[in-house]
């Protein structure tokens, strides 16, 4: 159902690029709690910059009653369409810098220049009361709640094509030329990365990505409707 697409048709046939990703960090302590875990799932969701995955997820959380999203810490701007707490918890390097050193996320790391982080009280405390939770994190990030916790389900969504991609980012209108140019080169690293998550969702109609999204939610849930 979920289709699984050769990674090559995203890539040049030039060596793949490294990610653009200088830090990742995840708190074991709290994945060796086993009782943390037994209740709720962990979703990781990761996508290319402008693959439509905040929609989605935006979308999953209105249907899935049981589900709630960890706004993640970032030390980046807001951006004209988003609202701190809505969409990510803003704060300044200094704020960031004093709750890692208490460790108190998740996992975070630092992307584009910017830190971002997942607060780890939040989602144990969700896990605890049996809701699941989606975690909205780059593929670093990913690969290091799963290696800690490996019931963890990674879904990666995928844009139909790169060129695509170049279009919806331009269409943002909040990136510049090298901006957006540099986040394609991530994009064609992180697309590579998509054969070690657990479902692949191309977006290629959003309809259909999130009904598609939703049923994974359930499969793994063991629920209907």
């Amino acid at each position: 159902m979920w289709r699984r697409p050769s990674c090559k048709n995203f890539l040049s046939p030039v060596s793949q690029p490294a990610l653009v990703v200088a830090q990742a960090y995840v708190n074991y302590d709290l994945f060796r709690q086993g009782e943390v875990v037994k209740k709720g799932k962990i979703f990781v969701i990761s996508a290319a910059s402008g693959s439509g995955k905040t929609t989605l997820v935006r979308g999953l959380l209105k249907e899935c009653k049981n589900l709630v999203v960890s706004k993640s810490y970032t030390t980046r701007a807001l951006r004209a369409n988003e609202k701190n707490r809505r969409d990510y918890i803003f704060v300044s390097g200094k704020v960031f810098a004093a709750a890692r050193k208490k460790k108190a996320f998740l996992e975070w790391a630092k992307v584009f220049g910017n830190y971002y982080g997942t607060p780890a009280d939040f989602v144990e405390k969700k896990l605890k009361t049996g809701k699941s939770v989606v975690l909205v994190i780059d593929v670093q990030g990913a690969a290091k709640v799963k290696k800690a916790a490996p019931g963890a389900v990674l879904i990666f969504i995928m844009p139909p094509s790169l060129r695509e991609l170049e279009n919806r980012l331009r269409k943002r209108k909040s990136d510049r030329s090298a901006q957006i140019k540099l986040r394609l080169k991530t994009a064609r690293a992180e697309i590579a990365q998509a054969k070690r998550y657990d479902y692949i969702v191309i977006n290629d109609n959003l309809s259909r990505a999130q009904r598609q999204l939703k049923e994974i939610v359930d499969s793994e849930c063991g629920t209907e409707g």
